[in-house]
């Protein structure tokens, strides 16, 4: 019985803790709150692409700004290209020191504007003249007859030819029922070909004339008729003999006197007296006066250049100072992206080592460029104009790449940025005067020959570097390089800032493949996140069914056990 009675009481216990058990676990069916338990497991999981994500959204931000400083970094080098005379290239057109114009000075009572203007090309001989102008082109201009009306037909019906001296002539045809208007406008369909156009003038209510006018100055009309009515001596533009009854301009050919030399053209647009310099003639000059004529650098060309150079330039700084700006605590502030980053760090430092350059003593300074307290430049306007004027050829020599040589059978054709000041270039050719090879201390690795082209072959300090060759025998040539400023900021700030070669364009591509990868990355953890819900979602469930299959069993069992307590 002490048996029993133990093996009783332990069933017993056994009994009631189920019984607990089973009143927990029906509780907690009707408690949990299975979606959330859910969403906070798979949530878990996307943590991890939230952070990736966040990454991505940072190099974003930061491809943002690298690009911003490529851009600004590019104007840099576009504004100091052309200071940076690139003479020998197929930029030529862009060196700013090669801009020439024209400037006037009067030679006694004179207004020399209303006198001349003159355009002058790039690169033009520098050099002053002294310019009388003695008469001025005239086109030709002959008129007919008034007659009563424009639009009613006149009744001739004839051909007659027409153009200027030295010039194609068309055969106008007249018919009967033409008007004065119309025969004008036959006219002006040839005038292409003839040099000659006409206008119908209105004299008075009842009075029109046709007006016949060279298009070129300098060139007499010729008309004569073909066959049928002789219309030009019906209209009363030529006489019995011939000749224009009409004329009310001769035609008349410019003259002038450039140092006292006669020049006579058809043209008050003179192009071919001086290379590169066009006259463009308005009235002569009075007696005992003349318009001095100075060829010369563009000065304010040169002056809006280093204007512009110190507006890219501080517009760069901005950007430098913005991104190196701090929180009150001291620490990188939010907007600065880049703070402490390494390529605007050297980019920086190289361009501002760059504009403390001084060539022969001479300085931005000396120009009237200052930096100011937050080493940004600002520009003395008057001390500039000054410089310009007066040193011209010392401000040229602070901003320029410039090279002698002892040969002139050397031309530079492309230049690269680190070659020596100075060294001597062996070129050797063979006996049909072909070039062989080209050194410099007795090294011909360092040049490639292309028929007459010298090339600084790649990772040497020639790199860039190619030269033309036109002599016919050996020679050892001497070459001075000299970089000014601008030259060494438009090589620094290209090498990083080019939008195909720069330093920038390579972090930007790695940034957008890491970016690619990261977005990779998030996109399966998200996808295998998705898969893990719906696993989970399942796996509950069933566990959801089983406990309720359970709490069924359990209420039975209760049931059955109270019914047999009774």
């Amino acid at each position: 019985m002490t048996t029993v009675s133990s093996t009783s009481t332990t069933s017993t216990t056994s009994t009631s803790s189920y019984t607990s058990s089973t009143s927990s676990t029906s509780a907690s069916s009707s408690t949990v709150d299975w979606d959330a338990l859910i969403e906070g497991m798979v949530q878990a999981k996307l943590d991890k692409a939230d952070t990736i994500d966040a990454k991505v959204t940072a190099n974003e931000t930061k491809i943002s700004s690298y690009q911003e400083l490529q851009t600004l970094l590019q104007d840099v080098t576009d504004k100091a290209k052309a200071l940076s005379n690139p003479s020998g290239t197929s930029s030529a057109s862009d060196n700013v020191f090669a801009n020439r114009a024209g400037y006037l000075t009067a030679n006694g009572d004179v207004t020399a504007d209303t006198v001349v203007s003159v355009d002058v090309d790039s690169g033009t001989q520098v050099g002053t003249y002294d310019l009388v102008v003695q008469q001025i082109a005239k086109a030709n201009k002959v008129s007919s007859d008034v007659v009563a009306s424009s639009t009613t037909a006149l009744g001739y019906d004839g051909v007659f030819s027409l153009g200027v001296e030295d010039g194609d002539t068309v055969d106008i045809s007249v018919t009967s029922d033409m008007s004065l208007a119309d025969i004008a406008e036959l006219i002006n369909n040839q005038a292409d070909s003839t040099g000659v156009q006409a206008t119908v003038l209105q004299v008075s209510d009842s009075e029109f004339q046709l007006l016949l006018t060279a298009t070129a100055t300098g060139k007499t009309i010729t008309a004569t008729t073909s066959s049928g009515d002789d219309v030009l001596s019906e209209l009363g533009i030529i006489d019995s003999e011939g000749a224009f009854a009409n004329e009310i301009q001769a035609a008349q050919s410019a003259i002038i006197e450039l140092d006292g030399v006669e020049i006579t053209r058809d043209s008050n647009d003179i192009s071919d007296v001086l290379d590169g310099v066009t006259f463009h003639l308005y009235s002569t000059t009075p007696d005992d006066t003349s318009v001095s004529v100075q060829i010369a650098q563009d000065l304010t060309d040169i002056q809006t250049a280093i204007q512009d150079f110190v507006t890219s330039y501080n517009a760069l700084k901005d950007f430098i100072i913005a991104q190196n700006a701090t929180a009150s605590d001291g620490t990188a502030d939010s907007s600065a992206v880049l703070f402490g980053d390494a390529t605007l760090r050297s980019v920086s430092q190289a361009v501002e080592n760059d504009l403390n350059l001084m060539v022969s003593s001479y300085s931005l300074a000396d120009l009237g460029i200052t930096f100011d307290v937050d080493n940004k430049l600002e520009i003395d306007s008057t001390l500039l104009a000054s410089a310009l004027n007066n040193n011209i050829d010392k401000v040229e020599d602070l901003f320029e790449f410039q090279m002698t040589s002892s040969s002139s059978n050397i031309r530079l054709l492309a230049r690269g940025s680190d070659a020596p000041t100075s060294f001597t270039l062996d070129v050797v050719v063979d006996g049909s005067g072909a070039v062989t090879s080209a050194s410099v201390g007795g090294d011909s690795s360092l040049f490639e020959i292309d028929g007459t082209r010298i090339k600084g072959k790649d990772g040497t300090a020639y790199e860039g570097f190619s030269f033309s060759f036109s002599g016919s025998a050996s020679e050892s040539i001497d070459i001075t390089l000299s970089y000014g400023l601008a030259e060494r900021i438009y090589a620094d700030s290209d090498a990083v800032g080019n939008a195909t070669s720069g330093t920038l364009k390579t972090v930007i591509d790695n940034i957008e493949e890491q970016d690619t990868d990261l977005s990779e990355r998030s996109a399966l953890i998200r996808s295998q996140a998705e898969t893990y819900r719906t696993t989970l979602t399942a796996r509950y469930a069933k566990i959801q069914e089983q406990i309720l299959t359970a709490n069924s069993t359990i209420a039975y069992l209760k049931l059955a056990y109270s019914t047999s307590s009774d």
